[in-house]
């Protein structure tokens, strides 16, 4: 039923998606995950674990052209992802189906799970769980992106900064090329958030990037969207995050 969704605005009104009243929704995550991606008209995207599609639309709002698909273990997410536009396949990352398998890309992209839930609580919506709870490991998801990359194809990863050590040590032996940006809420915070990107083949040493800061503000003291510039850009105006 429609009265259980919402159809909520994206970079300044440029794409709309359905999604969910309650339970996971897509916020600003998946679309700085969409602007860290240098795709060019004509290449293919994967996106695993797409829920909605927020990341992959996002993405290809930016960049006219792509070829885009996602895959979603989730039938409720699957069908808002096709609803809203996006060429999606129902299955665990885990469980390919063979069509697939049988392709690889030149951008594969995930938001994977955050919280551990051998260390927490889960969340009671089953949706918001299947989102936010780890039960296939990060090793895995990277497994299956560095499969699905073409040669000198990119993966790029946004992650809890916490989860760091472990982004590496499941990245470096499938992936070169590795960079990492750090997600700052606030100048002179600690990182939350990381956005990972690596390349099949790839061979160039490991770059830590000067911190990506999101709001302009040293603390927050009102209501309200106080973005830096360079953010208000990428969420407003669909431009990229980085070169």
């Amino acid at each position: 039923m429609d009265d259980d969704l919402t159809h909520d605005a994206f970079l300044g009104g440029r794409l709309h998606l359905w999604q969910p009243r309650r339970g996971y929704r897509a916020g600003v995550d998946p679309v700085l995950l969409a602007a860290s991606v240098p795709a060019r008209a004509g290449q293919s995207v994967l996106d695993l674990g797409c829920g909605a599609g927020a990341a992959a639309l996002c993405l290809g709002a930016r960049v006219p052209g792509l070829v885009l698909t996602g895959v979603e273990r989730q039938a409720d997410y699957a069908q808002l992802a096709a609803r809203n536009g996006l060429d999606v396949v129902t299955a665990d990352l885990a469980d390919l189906p063979e069509p697939i398998k049988q392709q690889s890309f030149d951008h594969v992209l995930a938001n994977p799970p955050y919280f551990d839930r051998s260390a927490g609580r889960e969340a009671a919506d089953l949706g918001r769980e299947g989102a936010l709870g780890i039960d296939t490991p990060l090793l895995d998801w990277v497994d299956v992106a560095a499969r699905r990359l073409k040669p000198k194809g990119y993966m790029h990863m946004i992650h809890r900064a916490e989860r760091v050590p472990d982004l590496l040590a499941a990245t470096q032996p499938r992936l070169g090329s590795i960079e990492l940006w750090p997600i700052c809420p606030r100048r002179g915070k600690a990182a939350e958030l990381v956005i990972l990107r690596a390349r099949k083949d790839g061979r160039a040493p490991f770059c830590l990037h000067a911190p990506v800061i999101l709001h302009a503000a040293p603390r927050h003291e009102r209501d309200g969207d106080d973005y830096t510039a360079e953010i208000q850009a990428v969420l407003r105006d669909g431009v990229s995050l980085f070169s």
